[in-house]
């Protein structure tokens, strides 16, 4: 095994992490889950509902550098408007929707019992 090539490895993801910090939507899941971890500090929370809730912030972020990665793929592979791109660049769009409309209502469910 070649150390200096692995641990470059690792290099390589943290500069992949701060180009995708750069990102609008990226930003705005990092104030989301500031909220989400305050407010769970605040409640209460059990250990394994912040697992799950800890879970759920990693997953959507990691969600979403795919959909960012998906992009900019999409846009050097066909820098032209072309309907198949667009479907493309939706659909992964649509997969970081369905997963933050998940995780908030199974925040709702871990969340709403303890606040009434």
């Amino acid at each position: 095994m070649d150390w200096r090539k692995y641990l470059r490895s690792f290099g390589y993801a943290i500069e992949g992490i701060l180009t995708a910090s750069k990102e609008q939507n990226f930003k705005s899941h990092v104030v989301s889950a500031i909220i989400v971890m305050l407010a769970g500090y605040l409640t209460g929370l059990s250990r394994i509902e912040w697992y799950i809730v800890l879970l759920l912030i990693a997953l959507m972020f990691a969600l979403e550098m795919i959909n960012t990665a998906i992009e900019r793929v999409v846009d050097l592979a066909s820098p032209e408007i072309h309907p198949l791109a667009k479907q493309a660049k939706d659909i992964a769009a649509g997969a970081v929707l369905v997963f933050a409309l998940f995780s908030a209502i199974i925040g709702l469910l871990i969340f709403l019992p303890k606040w009434f």
